[in-house]
């Protein structure tokens, strides 16, 4: 049986953890009253001056999986894409 002012492998990790966080090794702790502060629900998206707008729109289903297969950012990137087309065929 373990001695009571040892401390287990969980509470050394633990210790150690915060260490790492401490000196910034990894992110940083917040506070309990940092995570009460945060707002509720999605962040406040962009900024910009022409915000976007949000629609439904139907693709074929290689369409999509391709799109997506692009990677994060598919969105803006398909969006920049019909911008394009848009221009030339104006």
């Amino acid at each position: 049986m373990p001695k009571t002012n040892e401390l287990s492998q969980f509470e050394r990790d633990l210790l150690e953890s915060v260490r790492q966080a401490k000196s910034g090794e990894h992110a940083r702790v917040h506070t309990p009253d940092e995570i009460q502060a945060r707002r509720p629900g999605r962040p406040a998206g962009s900024t910009a001056e022409v915000r976007k707008v949000s629609t439904t729109i139907r693709f074929d289903p290689d369409v999509l999986e391709g799109l997506r297969a692009t990677g994060p950012g598919w969105q803006t990137r398909a969006n920049n894409a019909l911008r394009e087309w848009l221009r030339e065929h104006n």
